[in-house]
């Protein structure tokens, strides 16, 4: 056997974990038929790794009958197997969970395409791999050419490999290491002489295999340039598929898919829904379901646009998407008659600059369309009867243009209008077509020679009843396509209105509850059905909050039981979409969706699926829609709470260095002063007199009486902006509470003239007196402080309204105009000299602010007349309570 190593370039994948962890690498062994040596190899390189110190687990291999394997398997570690010990083709069933809870260096994972019996989370082993390499794991694993989808068209023998049995081709693109595991066809047959292959077949194998693994070299090549140059990353062309409802679908999707992947090309699908997208059968829409998840697995964009006109719609989409390939398929059958030409013919013509290829496939047949035309709908005993109803009184209406001698023109005119009245009152083809019919009969019966027969005269009403068919036909088809249209117009803009009304609610939306509530009810009002969300909080999902349009039934508590619980947890661990009509967890009752922000995931949302019944394309793309604006709307609140928090941490970092700086001047120096004082007296008590120690008392007190302020004023500062400070309001008479002040205030305003002045003795207002008397403390200080020795300072109070004023008047130098402003902010100090040259903090005015706010009063400064500064602030007004 001859390997040949295909280097690698280590890709780091997108992890979606919520916290990050390095993403595992991926390892290939490559061949182009079973028996080559895959298994082999892979267990060959994974010895080695065992060898090398790292730890192995063999999660599944084949061919353990080996002996060659089974020696090199002796020493390594097997994973056990899951609950069930094997599948239905005898192979032991792998538990994933086991595995990730183990967590080994390297797993051996043989057939890369395997499909998982049910029970098991994922559907396809592909989809284990993937879970396995975002936790961290490196994987090993083999794969044969023929099970790359985009090859399914082009490999000529595939009966060994079923349609399940296919990876999406990105897999092997995402893969960090590809080893080819090569063979000579003529010694391949001679291990297998009873093989199912011949050697023109394997050789043709063996090319494809060799021109995948020379594209993996392009690819690897391709991210070395987009490392060194980022310029060189951007994709020129753009290549559209577009999607239907047939079979043969898929193979246009897999030409897309290799087109893209040879020209490195941006790859969209989509799809035109018309108004005959509703009326398709079960069979067509599961067609058109598994044709979308198709491309969405070959790496394509999927997009939908409505109009009934589809070839109108392919290329105004291709000219506003800049596409430069449009890949659609086509009947070989040619134009009959009269045709204005099919889709392809039209395209051309509508967007002539774009490179349209055409792949051919069988045409349906005669019967098989004959049928979808016809195929009537669910029977109605409401419109039977009012297709009875309307020949009836057409009929009715016919014997009365009978007898007043009206041509025989005007009654078939009246049956003509009754089908195209019943053809806008009921619903489906079936009642309209059989009204066109009675109405003939029901004509010839009553109104031809000879009547009350079916038999005529005159060879003249032959043609009078094919075009009386034909009119009615045409009429009643029309009429019907009219309707169809105007309903699919309003749909259409019902849809489009419930997500500009989403982004437009999302954009008011305050807070993330805000923001989940407003997703969910427009998201409840598209699909009409029950919606769950799971909001995350601190690394995990929170209880579900659900959301109903209509009366929820008892049983909806089996859409959040244990099992539901943790898909919703899988889906936020790893940021994919999984439940009900997805290959993960398939067997859910809700399908699950991240909602995400860039690769973090916010919340997660369950839609409740009635009976199964998976929602509409068009309405599913709307959902993923508002799901990408409501992630936007919560990353930007998420993003505006850390700027707020980087503010507020920059504002406290301002706090504190404004406080240390004034710490630094403003406590250094009364301690000092003390400390100073207090080591005088120490030293020289002897010596000094009487007067000179009660001077230094004096001192040590005055500095320690500024000390207890100045802490006061911080701490009350603080309780009242920590929201911790419990207030007591009472009436409280404003002599009292002045009284109270004077008491407190320096005793160097013995040096100043203080007077009081009340108009009404028994003034009251409401208030915290204890933080009031600081307030007026504060005032009457800084009046004492900042003015000369003999000033006025004038306490006053009076009643305005239903507020107390009151003011501490002086009659010092003043305060500039450009201090007022700021005067009452925190650490700000005017440029003003003081009496005992101490700068202070800034920080008693403040406090006052702070105390009058939380009283619902104002405060303020002005100057006074003819000279000096009042400070004014207001407080609620108290009436005296008298009790006999």
């Amino acid at each position: 056997m001859a390997a040949k190593q295909v280097d690698g370039v280590g890709v780091n994948g997108r992890n979606h974990n919520p916290t990050p962890k390095r993403r595992g690498s991926l390892k290939v062994f490559l061949s182009y038929s079973p028996g080559a040596g895959k298994t082999l190899a892979m267990v060959k390189a994974g010895n080695q790794e065992h060898k090398a110190g790292k730890r192995v687990l063999v999660g599944s291999v084949q061919q353990q009958n080996s002996r060659e394997i089974l020696t090199l398997l002796e020493n390594i570690e097997f994973l056990p197997p899951g609950a069930s010990s094997r599948g239905a083709d005898n192979q032991e069933i792998f538990d994933l969970d086991r595995a990730l809870a183990i967590k080994p260096d390297i797993i051996l994972l043989d057939d890369l395409a395997y499909v998982n019996p049910p029970g098991c989370r994922h559907k396809k082993r592909y989809q284990d791999v993937e879970e396995l390499l975002r936790a961290g794991m490196d994987v090993y694993t083999t794969l044969n050419v023929q099970q790359l989808e985009s090859l399914t068209d082009m490999v000529p023998f595939t009966d060994g490999f079923p349609e399940t049995r296919r990876i999406p081709d990105n897999v092997l693109d995402n893969a960090d290491f590809v080893e080819l595991v090569d063979i000579e066809p003529k010694e391949l047959l001679s291990r297998y002489p009873n093989g199912e292959y011949d050697e023109k077949i394997l050789t043709h194998l063996r090319e494809i295999a060799l021109r995948i693994t020379a594209s993996q070299l392009s690819r690897i090549a391709a991210r070395l340039r987009i490392q060194g140059n980022r310029e060189e990353s951007e994709v020129k062309d753009h290549i559209l598929v577009c999607l239907s409802a047939a079979a043969s679908n898929r193979k246009v999707i897999r030409t897309a898919a290799r087109m893209a992947e040879v020209f490195h090309a941006r790859f969209t699908a989509l799809y035109v829904e018309t108004s005959e997208s509703n009326e398709l059968a079960w069979k067509d829409k599961t067609e058109l379901r598994d044709n979308l998840r198709l491309a969405e697995q070959l790496g394509a964009q999927i997009a939908t646009v409505y109009g009934e006109d589809v070839p109108a719609q392919i290329a105004e989409y291709a000219r506003t998407g800049h596409v430069s390939k449009i890949v659609l398929g086509r009947s070989p059958a040619k134009k009959r008659g009269f045709s204005k030409g099919n889709v392809v013919d039209k395209l051309i013509a509508l967007a002539p600059h774009v490179e349209t290829y055409i792949i051919p496939y069988p045409e349906a047949s005669v019967r098989k369309r004959l049928f979808l035309y016809l195929k009537a709908p669910r029977l109605s005993l409401a419109d039977a009867g009012k297709t009875a109803a309307v020949l009836i009184v057409s009929t009715l209406i016919g014997f009365w243009f009978h007898r007043m001698g009206y041509r025989e023109a005007n009654i078939i005119t009246v049956y003509i209008v009754g089908i195209l009245l019943l053809a806008t009152m009921t619903q489906g083809r079936i009642y309209s077509a059989a009204a066109s019919v009675l109405s003939v009969l029901v004509f010839d019966f009553f109104f031809t020679d000879p009547r009350y027969s079916f038999r005529a005269y005159d060879s003249n009403y032959l043609v009078t009843f094919f075009l009386m068919l034909g009119a009615s036909f045409l009429t009643s088809t029309l009429t019907m396509r009219v309707k169809q249209q105007a309903r699919q117009a309003a749909q259409k803009a019902y849809r489009t209105e419930a997500l500009l009304e989403t982004s437009r609610k999302l954009q008011q939306a305050q807070d993330a509850p805000a923001i989940i509530e407003e997703t969910a009810r427009q998201l409840v009002k598209l699909l009409d059905r029950t919606v769950i969300f799971y909001t995350a909080e601190d690394g995990r999902l929170s209880q579900p909050r659900m959301f109903t349009g209509q009366e929820p039934p008892e049983s909806m508590v089996m859409f959040t039981d244990e099992n539901e619980r943790a898909v919703a947890d899988w889906v936020y661990k790893n940021n994919k979409r999984a439940g009900a009509t997805t290959d993960t967890f398939s067997g859910a009752r809700c399908m699950y969706l991240a909602v995400r922000g860039g690769e973090t995931v916010f919340a997660v949302v369950a839609v409740v699926l009635d009976e199964g019944q998976p929602i509409e394309v068009f309405e599913k793309s709307l959902m993923i829609a508002m799901l990408g604006e409501c992630g936007l709307a919560l990353e930007k609140t998420r993003l505006n709470e850390q700027q707020q928090e980087i503010s507020l941490q920059i504002q406290q970092e301002q706090l504190r260095a404004n406080l240390l700086r004034g710490i630094s001047h403003d406590l250094r120096t009364p301690l000092t002063s003390i400390s100073g004082n207090a080591g005088i007296l120490i030293g020289n008590s002897q010596v000094l007199n009487e007067e000179q120690k009660r001077s230094l008392y004096t001192d040590i007190y005055d500095d320690s009486i500024w000390l207890i302020h100045l802490v006061e004023n911080l701490l009350s500062i603080t309780r009242i902006e920590n929201g911790t400070l419990n207030l007591n309001f009472q009436g409280e008479l404003i002599e009292d509470v002045i009284a109270e002040a004077l008491q407190h205030v320096s005793k160097k305003k013995e040096e100043h003239r203080i007077q009081v002045d009340l108009e009404d003795e028994l003034l009251m207002a409401r208030m915290d007196s204890r933080l009031i008397v600081q307030v007026l403390i504060n005032l009457i200080d800084n009046a004492v402080k900042y003015t000369q020795d003999g000033s006025l300072i004038r306490i006053s109070a009076k009643r305005e309204e239903q507020m107390i004023r009151l003011q501490v008047a002086d009659d010092g130098p003043g305060i500039p105009d450009g201090a007022k402003a700021r005067l009452f902010d925190m650490f700000y100090t005017a440029e003003i000299k003081r009496g005992d040259s101490r700068r202070g903090l800034g920080l008693g005015l403040s406090l006052c602010k702070s105390i009058i706010h939380a009283h619902d009063g104002m405060i303020g400064v002005q100057d006074n007349w003819p000279k000096g500064s009042v400070f004014y602030f207001t407080l609620p007004a108290a009436e005296v309570s008298v009790y006999e």
